[in-house]
């Protein structure tokens, strides 16, 4: 058994049943099985459950916005645009599926008759999803997993559980069999469990130091392992920009969902000219955010999903001030039952300091200046991750050049925390291997096989 807590009270909302060994090898038996059955199945009936399971979703939208609230402390609002968003995940794998899965010609000329190119499945998936955003990051891997002809064993985290189990719930309601698409639930011993199965792929959302032991695990495999892991992900004020502009957009990268987003910016460098400027909007916009309880509509910024993690702000706010470090805004947890950390903002930041190091994972923000393009560049790269990075400027010309020496999977020009599944995502460095979403994130669930055909003649 494992407890699941609202961060919002720090009170348990119910205890639920751990997977064990002996489960989850009876549920990778029976997964098996089931692929192979689920694999015949024609890809326009896949689609059709799929993107009924879509229906079911947005049917029960209210009723699992507060789930997802209850158990992770996201903001209702948020909880809502996050399920609502899903259909544009659907709408694109739905689309290009077919395509993807199509036997293609290559050759019909030469001493052989004829040269294909099928793909087939992979088998069965283990997906260990994450807690901040369990629909997107789930719908990410499962999605195009069972429509290209996998079977799925799905553990959520344990701090979105229930989510999970209403996510597995709905699948099966839509009609994806029950072994095709699996639940498998309890804390990280469990997901340890699970990769040591005899899967097919591996597809992992979490922290660094988990995404190294499962490719330890399972380096003797030989399969797919897609690791989607830590950032510290900066961003570049320019002069020429519209300062208050860029606050706002800025204000909002950095604190939604209570700064625990993957992509959530958590360095900006800004051009020395416009550093003033630019604090006073940021300080400015991010007090107009209302903090409090993540069930009322107006909130902004609700607790930390992990209570954990207040002692690792507490630690990086303290650490900013011995570094010379000045917090021009919270820089506290607050009062109360809940995992709430006041959004801080950390002017006159360094490279000395952990806030600009170490990933936050936080509504905590540190602010460098910088003399010109060249500083912020290195300042930029100077990083053990690689998942995203942004520039705010007039030129495109000059974002272009400027981005294209950037190593990160994915660059912003006057924008920021951003996905679309038309693009791959993909990090470098410490934020992981592999891609998900693009076509990319359909192929990742293929194989290939390479068909020679000759015709002889009797």
């Amino acid at each position: 058994m494992f407890v699941v807590v609202n961060p919002a009270t720090g009170k348990t909302i119910l205890e639920m049943q751990s997977d064990d060994q002996k489960s989850i090898e009876a549920k990778m038996a029976l997964a098996e099985n089931a692929q192979k059955k689920w694999q015949k199945t024609s890809i326009p009936m896949r689609i059709g459950i799929v993107k009924k399971w879509n229906d079911l979703l947005n049917a029960n939208l209210e009723k699992l916005a507060k789930i997802l609230t209850n158990e992770t402390g996201k903001p209702i609002s948020q909880s809502l645009s996050e399920i609502r968003s899903v259909s544009a995940r659907v709408d694109f794998f739905t689309k290009h599926v077919e395509a993807v899965l199509e036997t293609s010609c290559v050759s019909e000329t030469g001493e052989f008759t004829q040269e294909e190119i099928s793909c087939e499945p992979l088998g069965v998936i283990a997906n260990i999803s994450a807690w901040n955003y369990p629909y997107f990051v789930g719908a990410n891997v499962f999605v195009p997993a069972l429509l290209m002809g996998n079977a799925v064993l799905y553990k959520p985290s344990e701090f979105a559980s229930i989510t999970g189990h209403h996510i597995a719930q709905l699948m099966h309601e839509a009609g994806v069999p029950e072994n095709v698409f699996t639940l498998v639930t309890g804390v990280g011993d469990v997901g340890a469990m699970l990769v040591n199965q005899n899967v097919d792929g591996i597809f992992f959302t979490g922290s660094h130091a988990t995404g190294l032991k499962i490719l330890q695990q399972a380096r003797e495999k030989m399969i797919p392992v897609q690791l989607e892991l830590g950032g510290k992900d900066p961003t570049y004020v320019c002069e020429d920009i519209n300062i208050e502009k860029a606050a706002e957009s800025l204000a909002e990268g950095v604190f939604y969902n209570t700064g625990q987003s993957c992509c959530s910016v958590e360095r900006i460098y800004v051009h020395q000219s416009v550093y003033a400027s630019f604090l006073e909007h940021l300080v400015e916009k991010t007090r107009r955010f209302i903090v409090g309880d993540p069930a009322d509509e107006k909130t902004f910024i609700g607790p930390l999903t992990r209570k954990a993690q207040l002692s690792i702000l507490e630690k990086q706010v303290t650490d900013a001030r011995s570094h010379g470090g000045r917090v021009l805004l919270g820089g506290e947890r607050l009062k109360g039952d809940g995992y709430f950390f006041a959004p801080t903002i950390v002017a006159e930041a360094n490279h000395d300091m952990i806030c600009m190091r170490e990933e936050s994972f936080g509504p905590i923000i540190g602010i460098q200046k910088v003399a010109d393009d060249e500083e912020a560049l290195a300042l930029m790269n100077d990083t053990d991750y690689g998942l995203t990075a942004g520039i705010y400027c007039h030129s495109q010309t000059r974002a272009r050049q400027f981005l294209s020496q950037v190593n990160t999977g994915s660059v912003y020009w006057n924008c920021c925390d951003r996905v679309s599944p038309r693009l791959p995502w993909t990090g470098r460095k410490n934020s992981g291997i592999g891609s998900t979403l693009s076509l990319e994130g359909l192929r990742v669930f293929g194989r290939v096989k390479a068909w020679h055909l000759r015709a002889v003649s009797n």
